[in-house]
């Protein structure tokens, strides 16, 4: 019989919910100028501003982790895209600084679970041959997402004002949610999928056994509870993702801010010049996953296949410093489109969880790589409101690209051995 293709389906459903995700996150980035004109927000305000959200989203991670070991995935996703989409949609109606802390740290709070149970879905619907693929399409999503939706939120926003620019996102999150309640189905009670798929998904190391009930779970133990904490290698992914994130997240809330204020540039002109980043990074992460799975089936061990692109895309990521030195916007474009090319070509961080995680807690270990990573949203917007408080923003640039180069080294010395983690009970 020959396999059904049911598992590309669910992978089209996670890279819309992960466009949705970021387009949320992001479109405060987008605001920013204006909410700066219209409310009267200075820097160091819309540094705190961007980092309520990864507040709350980091500090979440592990108990959204478990969550997302615990709970049904077909009822937790909707209920998170309603809660996040409101939080974004009430933004349109906010005007104090307090306001937008509130609710920017209320997106964080129901984003939290939503990367481990993007993980945990593929960990359920893929094998392991082709989990760096998938995790690189669904990852693209936030790339690919942001670079076309770019300069449609700035024709939102100028046609609609920053206020139709939130509401709008938030309604396009209400209509997903229900879309992906009526759609979802684990692998073993999905309607149509066949018995050769879900053998080939089985048979190399796809976890098809999760089910969509509500079946209580047993309590996490402290013992298990620490057990994310203990290895090296799993710190060297921690302290990696936090250095990936570092770069990322400059591009999610301070880049059009950088271009505009810092860079001269006119977002009603040229604005689709910021789309170009974005793009380069999203080749950077297809591509990453591809060659990754590829190199894989061609017999190369794991450490090269997954770690290559990593250890590449890190080393280009610190490239973002060379635009300190150039007066061409072009140059300026070229060099961060390099650097978020790096960060695109090493954002299949998540294999790494797939493939090393204890099973049993494949969200929670999840949960804290995503919590470390989450920091950098924290302290990175914060860091660069008051490096250009001054008025100069190369500092921050330099910041960024020492932080791509941490990561480097925290891959080739602290990761180790590509392997799953065996817990001995």
């Amino acid at each position: 019989m020959k396999p059904t293709r049911k598992r590309y389906h669910i992978l089209a459903m996670i890279f819309g919910s992960v466009v949705i995700n970021y387009l949320d996150r992001s479109n405060i980035s987008i605001a920013a100028a204006a909410l700066k004109t219209d409310l009267g927000f200075d820097t160091i305000q819309m540094g705190y501003i961007f980092s309520a959200f990864s507040l709350t989203y980091a500090l979440l991670q592990i108990p959204g982790g478990i969550v997302v070991d615990r709970a049904n995935p077909r009822k937790l996703y909707p209920i998170l895209l309603v809660c996040w989409s409101f939080a974004t949609l009430v933004q349109g109606y906010l005007q104090t600084f307090v306001a937008f802390i509130v609710a920017r740290a209320t997106i964080g709070v129901f984003e939290a679970p939503s990367y481990p149970m993007n993980n945990r879905i593929v960990s359920s619907w893929f094998p392991e041959k082709e989990r760096a693929s998938a995790i690189a399409i669904y990852t693209s999503g936030q790339f690919i997402g942001l670079a076309f939706l770019t300069p449609v939120l700035i024709y939102v926003q100028a046609h609609l004002g920053w206020q139709g620019l939130f509401v709008s996102s938030g309604i396009v999150g209400l209509v997903w949610a229900v879309i992906w309640y009526y759609v979802y189905r684990s692998p073993k009670t999905h309607p149509t999928v066949n018995e050769a798929e879900l053998s080939l998904i089985e048979n190399d190391g796809g976890i098809v056994n999760e089910q969509d009930t509500d079946t209580p779970r047993k309590a996490i133990t402290w013992s298990e509870f620490k057990e994310p904490f203990l290895y090296r290698k799993l710190w060297g992914l921690y302290i990696g993702q936090f250095c990936l994130g570092t770069l990322f997240i400059f591009f999610l809330t301070w880049f059009p801010t950088y271009l505009v204020e810092y860079r001269g540039l006119d977002f009603m002109k040229k604005g689709w010049l910021a789309s170009i980043p974005f793009l380069a990074a999203f080749f950077g992460v297809i591509l990453s996953g591809f060659l990754s799975d590829y190199l894989v089936k061609k017999k190369y061990s794991p450490e090269l296949a997954r770690k290559a692109p990593i250890l590449i895309g890190m080393f280009l990521s610190t490239s973002i410093i060379f635009a300190n030195y150039s007066d061409s916007t072009f140059l300026v474009i070229a060099f961060l489109s390099l650097a978020f090319f790096g960060n695109g070509l090493a954002s299949i961080t998540w294999v790494f969880v797939s493939l090393m995680a204890p099973k049993q807690m494949i969200g929670l270990v999840g949960g804290v790589f995503n919590l470390i990573g989450g920091l950098a949203a924290v302290v990175t917007p914060i860091a660069i409101g008051y490096l250009v408080d001054g008025g100069d923003f190369k500092p921050a640039l330099f910041y960024i690209g020492s932080v791509a180069m941490l990561g480097f080294f925290s891959y080739v010395l602290l990761v180790g051995k590509v392997e799953r983690i065996i817990i001995k009970s």
